[in-house]
């Protein structure tokens, strides 16, 4: 069963940094597209950011180019979202989620990433003034 754990969410204050982690189990985890969705309360889900670790390709929204960076570390099985420059907008639930397969390109866009079928628990951000 294949299993995302989340940690590293928490308050911050605006223009501070927060690195989130997401830590796979039961999956081959060079095989996936995994990334980062963020829900604001009533919203639907927004992707983020993803990285397909089949080829180390990254993908970024609009909202988080320049200011957030997705990383992975295949040795601990985890991919991390360095985030800086935070903004109050950024406050919000995030979730991790993935997608298993060896694809490549479109397959892995952050629009994607609220279709796919894992889910971490979520862990949220909050940015303060």
């Amino acid at each position: 069963q294949v299993q995302l754990v989340e940690s590293g969410g928490g308050s911050v204050e605006s223009g501070g940094s927060l690195r989130l982690a997401c830590t796979v189990s039961g999956a081959r985890f060079s095989n996936m597209c995994i990334g980062w969705n963020r829900q604001y309360p009533g919203k639907d889900r927004e992707g983020v950011a993803s990285i397909n670790t089949n080829d180390h390709t990254t993908f970024y929204a609009d909202a988080s180019k320049g200011r957030f960076t997705i990383t992975e570390d295949a040795a601990k099985n985890t991919v991390y979202l360095e985030m800086s420059s935070l903004e109050e907008i950024d406050t919000a639930m995030y979730y991790c989620a993935a997608d298993l397969g060896e694809y490549t390109g479109n397959w892995c866009r952050p629009a994607r990433l609220r279709r796919f079928g894992v889910w971490g628990q979520g862990t949220q951000v909050t940015v303060s003034s």
